[in-house]
């Protein structure tokens, strides 16, 4: 029981973001990831999956939107964002095998450190002998994060590894009123469009915006419109 405990105060403070979630992540290029990412749970699912691409692409999103979706399916999960824990022991990963799924984010924070590199050696085997599923995101691909252990630099390659593109600036459109509409938010082609010319030019800072901005129309009981947003953002 004692190693339950353990998970669950781990999983209490790295929390899963509620809102990071499949259906408000609009996929665009990344299509193919999405569906294998569900695909997990199936027969034919592979059940290691390694995505990286720059920040802001939305790799935290996807796998934490990962952690939800086996939820819902009934199967535990758990998301570790190894940059948040990298100032622990990696005794943090013991018995995390127990758990149908394993979300691994920003693994590169801990390349180079001799005792989480064999910490992740050891856990990836329990998984596998367990049969259970793990996913790891990066900011770039398995050859290229600076792990020194080579039998761990092997066992990245295991699975399917996916760039998670960025989108470009028609497709960014569309995540907003994606966003803006799971929010409950009406908002215009041309808002987003505006916001999007002055805004942040990464997803997570739109979306970070986008909740400002909503919040601000909420409070001063205002519609979202460009002459609302150009006096509250000072544009």
């Amino acid at each position: 029981m004692q190693s339950m405990d353990h998970h669950q105060q781990l999983t209490l403070s790295v929390a899963v973001r509620d809102d990071a979630r499949f259906a408000n992540y609009y996929a665009g290029p990344n299509e193919q990831i999405v569906q294998s990412l569900q695909q997990q749970w199936t027969t034919h699912g592979e059940p290691y999956l390694y995505l990286w691409g720059a920040a802001g692409v939305g790799c935290s999103h996807l796998l934490q939107a990962s952690c939800h979706y086996a939820e819902g399916l009934g199967h535990q999960s758990v998301y570790l964002p190894l940059d948040e824990l990298v100032e622990y022991s990696p005794a943090v990963l013991d018995a995390m095998e127990q758990l149908p799924l394993v979300a691994l984010d920003n693994i590169q924070a801990v390349a180079g450190r001799p005792d989480w590199e064999e910490g992740l050696f050891h856990l990836f085997n329990r998984i596998r002998d367990r049969q259970g599923h793990l996913l790891i995101a990066a900011n770039q691909g398995p050859g290229h994060i600076g792990v020194q252990l080579p039998d761990l630099s092997s066992r990245l390659s295991w699975g399917m590894v996916y760039q998670v593109e960025p989108l470009e600036d028609n497709d960014k459109v569309l995540a907003l009123l994606l966003r803006a509409k799971r929010r409950g938010l009406n908002m215009s082609d041309e808002v987003a469009r505006f916001i999007l010319t002055r805004g942040p030019r990464d997803m997570q800072g739109l979306f970070d915006l986008l909740e400002t901005l909503d919040q601000a129309s909420l409070s001063a009981q205002r519609k979202l419109t460009i002459p609302f947003i150009k006096a509250e953002m000072g544009w």
